[in-house]
């Protein structure tokens, strides 16, 4: 197994409304409304826009699982496994190549005001870390970026 952290990311928004809303994935649909603000395109390469709305509209969610298109590998699937209320979110992957868990932790820093971390487990060989894992650890930061970016209202 390989394991890979976030960095650690600041959320205006309190601790209990960031589990509530990370704890029904039917709330994190609001991707796909927001692929077309300014501001989250401008986080993106220009040339990869277009892809990423294709891919962000074939996302499908239920209040446990959340299913993304993959390329030629197929669609790949995550199931949230536990509910730690109001601390965290574990997830496993339930259609993918590669077996991962994956967590996301809530903290709180002020009644007003959050901290988020997500981090990934993947059962990698040798040969698969050397070729995957740089992406791996840019990926799980970019996910909490993301995650940070959701208004949790």
């Amino acid at each position: 197994m390989a394991k890979y952290e976030s960095k650690i990311k600041q959320v205006p928004y309190s601790q209990g409304a960031v589990y509530a809303k990370l704890s029904d994935l039917t709330n994190l649909s609001v991707i796909k409304d927001r692929i077309d603000d300014p501001n989250v395109q401008a986080q993106l390469p220009a040339d990869k826009i277009d892809e990423v709305r294709k891919a962000v509209s074939q996302m499908e969610f239920t209040a446990d699982t959340v299913s993304a298109p993959a390329g030629p590998i197929g669609t790949i699937a995550v199931k949230i496994v536990d509910r730690e209320p109001e601390k965290c979110v574990k997830f496993t992957s339930t259609n993918s190549p590669v077996s991962f868990k994956l967590w996301i932790q809530v903290l709180p820093t002020s009644p007003t005001a959050s901290k988020l971390k997500v981090t990934i487990d993947a059962d990698l060989n040798f040969f698969m870390k050397q070729v995957v894992g740089s992406h791996l650890e840019k990926g799980v930061d970019k996910f909490a970026d993301m995650l940070a970016m959701i208004p949790y209202e």
